[in-house]
């Protein structure tokens, strides 16, 4: 017997005419391609012919020579003796401070402001949207003018600073506060980073366990918990010393605790207070997102209206909030670059002097583009993971 079924042929044979559309489709990619690669070629021959003309070295081998000028914040030990290099690493370190800090705080604020906008109270629901509508329609520059000024200009000097809480003294030169000191330092902040990957782990476990037997785990205590005695224990078991380090007026400004300067406060508070503007519209447009029903079907079970956002309402609107809470998140590490304007060391103004001093001005702008694409992919990254971890799978 002979069987007569056609079989479909696994895959389109193209016809090498221009009458066929995917023939013409190959040909055109192919030809921006080149015009793409011909296009680079040219610019990269031509600045290396003028840099050669000029005699103008290129490289980044400068990255090794010393130098030779002053960084006020660095969170690693770092003095005018020691190589660009480290100084590009401390204005990144710098950048990624204020960037992590930064994303917290708009985090956390943003969250309680879209929610507050929501509120049955009249007047803290027009409370949120006055703020949200006032800080998002004022330039980012302008308000970082503003907070710098008002530190370095209004704020009385280290002798006459204010306390608003005891040892806390805000002056012209910062922000002074205790701090621990001591070898046990390490290990106190291994136990925080410790705590905070059980407290993770244990989330995932509670949600696991909420599934399967429709209990709720006690998670928030169970965290607070954690990020205490955790490191509390590790304390006790490195048997370092530490102490609590008052700030102390010597001479003209403040020594001992931990100090914010100027620059850094007011780079911070500008990018929080904008940031979380634009954080509140995308947390109460993704509550919003939620049905109705849910809203009715929960408040029929009898929850708490405080259990029923944090159980039943912001599960799902994260799926709604987390695409455009990336894009804030990438605008506030792209816009912390603008602390050049006030003074701050981030990876821009400490590559802005290397430049100026070695005169690798191209190489510069590669070493600032490349550290921003990394930080930005990194973040898109972790994001886009953690979307496809929360989204609806379908069954």
């Amino acid at each position: 017997m002979t069987d007569n079924t056609t079989r479909a042929p696994k895959g389109r044979r193209i016809r090498w005419s221009w009458n066929d559309p995917a023939t013409r489709a190959l040909i055109w990619q192919a030809l921006i391609l080149g015009l793409v690669g011909a296009g680079v070629w040219y610019l990269v021959s031509n600045t290396l012919h003028n840099l050669d003309a000029r005699n103008i070295s290129t490289g980044f081998g400068f990255l090794s020579e010393e130098a030779g000028f002053a960084i006020g914040e660095h969170l690693i030990p770092y003095s005018p003796a020691d190589t660009y290099g480290r100084a590009i690493v401390v204005g990144l370190l710098n950048t990624l401070n204020v960037s992590v800090i930064g994303v917290i705080a708009a985090t956390l604020i943003g969250t309680v402001l879209g929610i507050s906008r929501l509120s049955k109270n009249w007047l803290i629901s027009r409370l949120a949207g006055l703020y949200v509508e006032i800080m998002r329609n004022i330039p980012l520059l302008l308000q970082l003018f503003f907070w710098y000024a008002l530190i370095t200009e209004i704020m009385p000097g280290p002798r006459q600073a204010l306390t608003p809480l005891p040892n806390v003294f805000i002056s012209n030169r910062g922000l002074k506060l205790p701090w621990f000191e001591g070898e046990a330092m390490t290990w106190i902040t291994a136990g925080i980073a410790l705590a905070i990957i059980l407290i993770l782990v244990l989330g995932h476990w509670a949600h696991r366990h909420q599934e399967r037997t429709g209990r709720i785990f006690p998670l928030g205590r169970a965290a607070i918990a954690l990020l205490i005695g955790v490191p509390l224990l590790a304390w006790l078991v490195s048997g370092a010393s530490l102490h609590l380090e008052v700030p102390e007026l010597k001479g003209f400004n403040f020594a001992g605790g931990l100090s914010l300067s100027p620059e850094f406060a007011a780079l911070l508070a500008g990018l929080v207070i904008y940031t979380s503007a634009f954080v509140a519209e995308v947390v109460r447009s993704g509550i919003q997102a939620v049905d109705q029903g849910q809203w009715e079907a929960a408040s029929a079970l009898g929850l708490p209206r405080g259990r029923l956002l944090r159980l039943v309402i912001l599960p799902q609107a994260m799926r709604v909030i987390i695409p455009p809470m990336t894009s804030q998140y990438l605008n506030l590490t792209k816009n912390s670059s603008l602390a050049v304007a006030i003074g701050y060391p981030d990876i821009v103004a400490v590559a802005n002097t290397t430049l100026n001093q070695t005169g690798q001005a191209i190489e510069g702008i590669i070493i600032i583009m490349a550290a921003y694409l990394v930080v930005s992919l990194s973040i898109s990254i972790f994001m886009n993971w953690y979307n496809k971890r929360i989204a609806l799978v379908e069954r």
